[in-house]
């Protein structure tokens, strides 16, 4: 209870401090009223976000006990640039909800979304380099490889071709970079090197499980935050999408011709989901999350035992029964 409390804390004044910051903006004056701080607070305040990058910069620097309030602008800035590439993803897919409400785009519009990504993305940089140089420079890196599997992934959208290694490289870039950087940023600031390598293997691993339990959860329907099937209807081939297909030839042509059309019915895309299913995909991509959080948990070595490294574990250890005991129950439920 008391651990429960302490990041409960810590996840508070994550929440004021960002607040704090899209009030003024440390971008000049007169912000508050500001068209593009406005889009921002929609995005990034009140709108039900998971926290999960502060919280594991919190874990992560708990392993060698580093103060929580060294801790609070690297938890900030990562919550910063992981809302600034929402921002952009919603332009690029021309999304108009998310976490059940309009998206920034939807309401003011692709050109106040855009800036408004790059705002807030400028302004975590500027406060990272008043903290540490290096940290800086390690989220500029991480931003540039989030920014090439962006592109990656609208350059996949239809193709049923695509490579199980290329989606993972997609998904390490757009998640388990940042993941990653949380923890090397984190070990930075406690002057462990050696850690620092080690968090960001677990992060980046830890990502790519965290996307294909998004995945899974979509085939599911068990994400609240979303629609049944979003993955499909927008022609993104998820790796359950990916695998239903190697095992079932004629599910290929199934998808291509319906994302030949603009929309697809609800009929079909129920048929088409309940297909996919049938392949036994969704097992398939449990197996392949459980076996990224089981190297995950490898990367972490010596530290799994330290601190709040068994925290880290269990983090994991939840995010692979909650998958697993859903995947079980709609198996149990077909």
């Amino acid at each position: 209870m008391e651990l429960a409390r302490e990041l409960a804390d810590f996840l508070g004044s994550v929440e004021q401090r960002l607040g704090t910051m899209l009030d003024d903006g440390d971008a000049g004056p007169d912000t508050q009223g500001d068209t593009l701080m406005e889009a921002a607070r929609h995005l990034c305040l009140g709108a039900g976000g998971k926290r999960a990058r502060p919280l594991l910069v919190r874990l992560f620097g708990g392993v060698f006990g580093v103060p929580p309030e060294k801790l609070l602008d690297v938890a900030v800035a990562a919550e910063m640039i992981h809302s600034s590439s929402l921002l952009h993803d919603d332009v690029v897919d021309a999304g108009m909800f998310r976490r059940a409400r309009p998206t920034v785009n939807a309401r003011w519009g692709n050109i106040v979304a855009v800036m408004s990504g790059d705002l807030i993305l400028s302004t975590a940089l500027f406060r990272l380099s008043h903290l540490d140089p290096r940290l800086t420079q390690s989220a500029l890196a991480v931003v540039m490889e989030m920014s090439r599997a962006a592109i990656a992934e609208v350059e996949s959208r239809g193709n049923l071709e695509l490579s199980l290694e290329r989606l993972r490289y997609v998904a390490e870039g757009k998640t388990g970079s940042l993941f990653g950087w949380c923890g090397h940023a984190a070990a930075t600031l406690a002057g462990q090197p050696e850690a620092a390598q080690r968090f960001d293997a677990f992060g980046r691993r830890l990502g790519v499980a965290f996307q294909i339990a998004d995945d899974i959860r979509d085939v599911l329907g068990t994400d609240p935050g979303k629609p049944r099937y979003a993955d499909m209807l927008s022609g993104t081939p998820s790796l359950p999408i990916l695998l239903a297909v190697a095992r079932d030839g004629s599910l290929r042509g199934k998808l291509k011709d319906a994302w030949a059309f603009t929309t697809i019915n609800a009929e079909r895309t129920r048929a088409l989901g309940d297909a996919i299913e049938r392949t036994d995909a969704v097992p398939l991509a449990v197996e392949r999350m459980n076996a990224e959080i089981a190297s995950a948990l490898e990367a972490l070595g010596p530290y799994a035992n330290q601190g709040m490294g068994t925290e880290l574990v269990r983090w994991a250890r939840q995010l692979s029964e909650g998958i697993t005991a859903q995947a079980e129950a709609r198996s149990r439920a077909a």
